[in-house]
């Protein structure tokens, strides 16, 4: 039961971090919009760098590009919440049922890992080269997300066993 309610409380708090990230850039959107259009507008990587046609510098783009991120983020954020609560419900449930309840935290994770690492390190470290900017590098605190999502993730799966039957156990002398 104990190995259940980790995995419960893993998946909540990548949950509520999800949210909180997506909020915060809701709330305080000029932020880290000002990092999305540096990013695809590629204007601090190295001078002369020959893939500066991949450079994106339509306003209307950045904005819909960080409207993206920020639903990533909140879906992210739902799922992962809606699903420790499912989760929590069939805490005391079979294997087979609580690994049912297990998939919706999957989806979540699955899609925050791809938020971090096909966005920020793929499309934002590398198509926009996102790695030659000294300051608006977002790469280490992509990984740092890949990583806690992903270490959640392997947790997650892991095979569960049913529940002890309940029946009082009897001391041995």
């Amino acid at each position: 039961m104990l190995i259940r309610l980790a995995k419960v409380v893993l998946v909540l708090q990548i949950g509520m971090f999800a949210m909180l990230v997506g909020v915060d850039n809701i709330i305080d959107y000029n932020s880290n919009f000002e990092f999305v259009r540096h990013v695809l507008s590629m204007d601090t990587t190295f001078p002369d760098n020959a893939l500066m046609d991949r450079a994106i510098t339509d306003p209307n783009l950045h904005h819909f590009a960080y409207a993206i991120i920020i639903a990533s983020e909140l879906i992210t954020g739902a799922l992962c919440i809606a699903a420790a609560i499912l989760m929590a419900r069939h805490c005391s449930a079979s294997a087979v049922r609580f690994q049912r309840a297990k998939n919706l935290a999957v989806a979540g994770l699955t899609f925050g890992f791809t938020l971090w690492f096909l966005g920020f390190l793929t499309i934002g470290g590398e198509w926009f080269q996102m790695w030659q900017s000294a300051k608006w590098n977002g790469q280490q605190a992509a990984f740092r997300f890949i990583a806690c999502v992903g270490l959640v993730l392997v947790i997650l799966v892991q095979p569960d066993q049913d529940p002890p039957a309940a029946t009082p156990e009897k001391d041995s002398e």
